[in-house]
């Protein structure tokens, strides 16, 4: 069966999703990999990421990978006849997700304890910085905030060697990728509780707390400091580039000796054990500098995969995106959102009975609106021009 005729373990599952920008919009394209009806409520003039590039003719693929799968339901949330479709909507949803700062769903009267009792199998999670409650929960904070806020900069600088004064730039969101991931993981936690109990789950999830769980080693060493650094794993240089080798074990350092062609290194005396390795690790990273450098990284790697040691060059994005075990899994599929296709990840688990991956539709702002108020509410075509006539329902048409 191919993936095309494959059932999804989520069809039949509605999600509404108020998110916007990253961390939201990652766990519910998940869903929608899955097989979820995921229904974007989005505002007049749409998530900001519709306007962020790359894009073509106005589109932006980086809105369309996070969004992909998805409808779109335009409404402004400030005009109370949108509060009355959103709980209209709501009984017949099963999963609510939203990213706002903590205390604008309260004061929409679109929270927990509002909608549950509309819908008391709701499966409803929070996404926020730092938490619904507490001193911190009503700062703004993105992901680069998050960063700082949570150690993760700071351990990485000091990982860091040579005159390196201040916390390194970067522009990869690690803690909305993780937090979404975690949120997608909880939500399939609480449908399964819906199922076993038929009662919901309101879930708070802390983007903070999140990058705290990924700091492992160094959330303990800050506890119990180590007598010395631990050794890290440098790039090692060749000829035309640099490759990653990592000798994580006894057997393994071994197999890189004699794949190196220095098997005099089992049985040197700053070598030979895990513990003289770390106090002489920066001479073994030094020697393989000098095996490397009279060879490409094609044949470094070729040479540590030969021998069974951890190994691989440094590869640019645009460069992976074509590596065999990508191409292999179908770990990119194509979407076109309209000004063309473009390769966009599939989930990175697969199942043999099931469908996830990604779907082949971007959501025009707004377009799936009257069509979902049709269908789900049962409005008819006279209070639907009342709804965009009064402002509160956009787009579609």
């Amino acid at each position: 069966m191919s993936d095309a005729t494959k059932p999804g373990i989520l069809d039949g599952v509605r999600v509404l999703d108020f998110s916007a920008m990253m961390s939201g919009p990652y766990a519910t394209r998940l869903m929608a990999d899955m097989g979820a009806e995921v229904i974007k409520v989005e505002p007049p003039e749409g998530d900001h990421i519709r306007t962020r590039p790359p894009s073509r003719d106005g589109r932006s693929t980086y809105f369309a990978q996070l969004n992909a799968g998805k409808r779109s339901l335009a409404l402004d949330l400030k005009r109370p006849e949108s509060i009355a479709l959103i709980r209209e909507l709501v009984p017949s949803c099963d999963v609510l997700v939203e990213n706002f700062r903590p205390g604008v769903m309260s004061r929409l009267e679109l929270d927990y304890e509002t909608l549950s009792k509309l819908n008391p199998r709701l499966v409803y999670c929070s996404i926020s910085g730092f938490g619904q409650r507490g001193s911190w929960a009503g700062r703004s904070a993105y992901a680069p905030v998050l960063h700082a806020a949570s150690g993760y900069d700071m351990a990485n600088l000091d990982y860091q060697e040579g005159d390196v004064e201040r916390p390194l730039k970067n522009g990869i969101f690690v803690a909305d990728a993780l937090g979404g991931s975690l949120a997608f993981g909880a939500i399939q936690a609480a449908l399964f509780r819906v199922a076993r109990t038929g009662q919901g789950e309101n879930i708070d999830l802390s983007l903070l707390d999140a990058m705290v769980s990924l700091l492992v080693y160094e959330c303990q060493e800050a506890q119990f400091p180590a007598e010395r650094r631990r050794p890290l794993y440098t790039p090692t240089k060749a000829r035309d580039g640099f490759l990653l080798i990592a000798p994580v074990s006894q057997r393994i350092f071994e197999a890189l000796a004699r794949g190196t062609g220095h098997p005099e290194w089992i049985t040197d005396e700053r070598f030979a054990t895990i513990n003289g390795r770390e106090h002489h690790w920066s001479e073994l990273m030094q020697l393989l500098d000098e095996w490397a450098g009279t060879r490409s990284a094609a044949e470094c790697e070729e040479a540590m995969n030969a021998a069974g040691v951890p190994c691989s060059r440094y590869f640019t994005m645009r460069e992976a995106l074509r590596l065999p075990p990508l191409v292999e899994r179908d770990a990119l599929a194509i979407v076109d959102d309209g000004s063309g296709p473009f390769q966009v990840p599939n989930p990175a688990f697969r199942f043999a009975n099931t469908a996830a991956h990604v779907r082949n539709r971007v959501p025009s702002l707004g377009e799936d609106g009257p069509e979902l108020l049709a269908t789900l509410l049962g409005c008819d075509e006279s209070r639907i021009a009342s709804l965009r006539g009064v402002g509160a329902l956009h787009g579609g048409g």
